[in-house]
This record gives C-alpha cells, structure tokens and sequence, in this order.
C-alpha cells in the first residue's frame, strides 16, 4: 500500500498535533504508552519506518500497557447478513473465550478474505481456549500487533472505511 495517499497521509501525520497525532495512534492500539512512544519518534520518512517504530513499541509492552490495549478491544460481528446460526455461535464461542481469559478475542484478519472471516474467527477461538493464559496472553499480543498495523496503515493511507484517517488526521 503506497502512494501518493500514503505519503500525503504521512505527512499529515508527521504535522500533526501530538494530541492528534496520539489519538490517531490510540485507534490503533489502545496503549497510551505505546501510542506516546510512536507519536515521539515522529517524523517517519515513510511508512515502513512508520510501521516498524510501531512493532517496536508493540513487542515492548508491558503486561499492563497490554492489558490496557485489550481492554479497549471489542469482539468482531458476523456479517449482518450472516444467518442467526453464525450470530448465535460467534457470541457463544466468544462468551467463552472473554469468560476464559478477560478480554476479547483479538485476531488479524488481513490475510484473509471477507468471505472467509467468520470461520477464521470461529476456529481462532476454538484453537486459542486450548492455551493456557501466558501462552494466550503472547498470541493476543502478536495479534493485537498485526491489527494496530494495519490500523495505522489504513489511517495513514486515508482508506474512506477508516474513521481514523478522517477524524485525528
């Protein structure tokens, strides 16, 4: 994903208020510590930069920096023209797994296809209620990585289905 958008989005970014610019950051990924340090390090001379200060910042979070970041996720919907059955199973198996480790089920979809998200999710849950919660709390936090970096790229790149981009940019 690059372009003229990204580096028109970059620059944005770069210029902006480091209120803003944290906001931006917190939609990502709910860790104000996390979103604090990646503001700091501002200029990015592009997105890998970017993206790479992100993973940085990421795999240095604390147990409660990552606690923070999963409390300030949701758990994903079915599509809404799912039939019941998948709603019903979805908020089951995800019932499970908030009752089992606290927090909501995180996963990053990007490699796969909208058509496919629903099953990836179902058998994301039935995998991940095997893990003990260390094991669980290391994959939720991989996961949690992956999305704020598609988060952030999508904010950056200005995508019209990113509310960031048009409302802390």
């Amino acid at each position: 994903m690059r372009g003229a958008g990204v580096a028109a989005g970059l620059e944005r970014f770069n210029d902006a208020p480091g209120e803003s610019a944290i906001a931006t950051l917190l939609a990502c990924c709910g860790s104000l510590r996390w979103a604090q340090r990646v503001a700091a390090h501002r200029p990015y001379p592009d997105l890998d930069s970017l993206l790479a200060a992100a993973d940085e910042a990421a795999y240095d979070l604390s147990p409660a920096d990552l606690g923070e970041a999963l409390a300030d996720e949701y758990p994903a919907g079915a599509q809404p023209d799912a039939p019941q059955a998948a709603h019903t199973a979805l908020a089951a198996a995800q019932a499970a797994y908030e009752s089992r480790f606290g927090h909501a089920f995180v996963i990053c979809l990007d490699p796969y296809r909208p058509d496919e998200y629903l099953d990836q999710i179902l058998a994301g849950i039935r995998t991940r209620l095997t893990h003990d919660p260390d094991d669980e709390r290391a994959v939720s936090a991989e996961e949690l990585r992956g999305l704020a970096r598609s988060r952030l790229t999508h904010a950056v790149a200005g995508h019209p289905e990113s509310d960031i981009a048009s409302t802390s940019l």
